[in-house]
């Protein structure tokens, strides 16, 4: 990596919001520079906010492998802002709610203690996975959100849930095309943590 000396004042100047996901995050089958958090750097810098993006997102990532490397992460690229979209792949693979909370939890603290703001990502499952632990699962975030008091996104695919024609084939992660659409939804609740 090479730094101009001309752009270490800007660089200090800019806040940083690091995005801390998975697939869903990292852009999963499409170009990254199509991903909503890709999509969430360019808003950022045309509106001026003085905010840039990182994403540190992981594909298959989990609760568990999220802490693991949450602190260097946090200590390497200082964050202001912490958007923490992890849990869809413990769920997928059925891990304990309890244990996926007590990892979000231990992320939220960090993350705090560090000094930044927090967006908390929930996800839902799809019924096959039976109504108690998905039920489980939904609390889960809200629970957190409530108990840690960080702001919440219960659902990070909210606004293309129920269209098919907004996933890849394998049905689970969105198109390029429905990036957009998260982006707006993730807007929202993000915009409040900005100022």
């Amino acid at each position: 990596m090479i730094l101009l000396f001309g752009s270490l004042p800007a660089l200090a100047a800019e806040k940083r919001i690091l995005v801390y996901g998975d697939s869903l995050s990292a852009g999963f089958g499409i170009a990254v520079a199509q991903s909503w958090p890709a999509l969430l750097g360019q808003r950022l810098q045309t509106n001026g906010s003085g905010f840039s993006v990182t994403n540190a997102s992981i594909s298959g990532e989990t609760t568990a492998g999220g802490r693991a490397r949450l602190g260097a992460a946090l200590a390497q690229f200082k964050p202001h802002i912490v958007i923490l979209a992890l849990g869809a792949n413990d769920g997928l693979r059925g891990l304990p709610v309890a244990a996926m909370k007590d990892n979000l939890a231990a992320m939220l603290k960090l993350a705090k203690q560090r000094g930044a703001r927090v967006l908390l990502v929930g996800m839902h499952l799809p019924p096959n996975y039976g109504q108690k632990y998905t039920q489980e699962f939904d609390a889960a975030f809200r629970d957190l959100a409530r108990r840690e008091k960080v702001a919440l996104l219960p659902f990070l695919l909210e606004p293309i849930a129920l269209d098919q024609g907004a996933y890849q084939a394998d049905g689970l992660h969105p198109t390029a095309a429905a990036q957009p659409r998260i982006l707006d939804h993730v807007w929202a609740a993000l915009k409040p943590l900005l100022s």
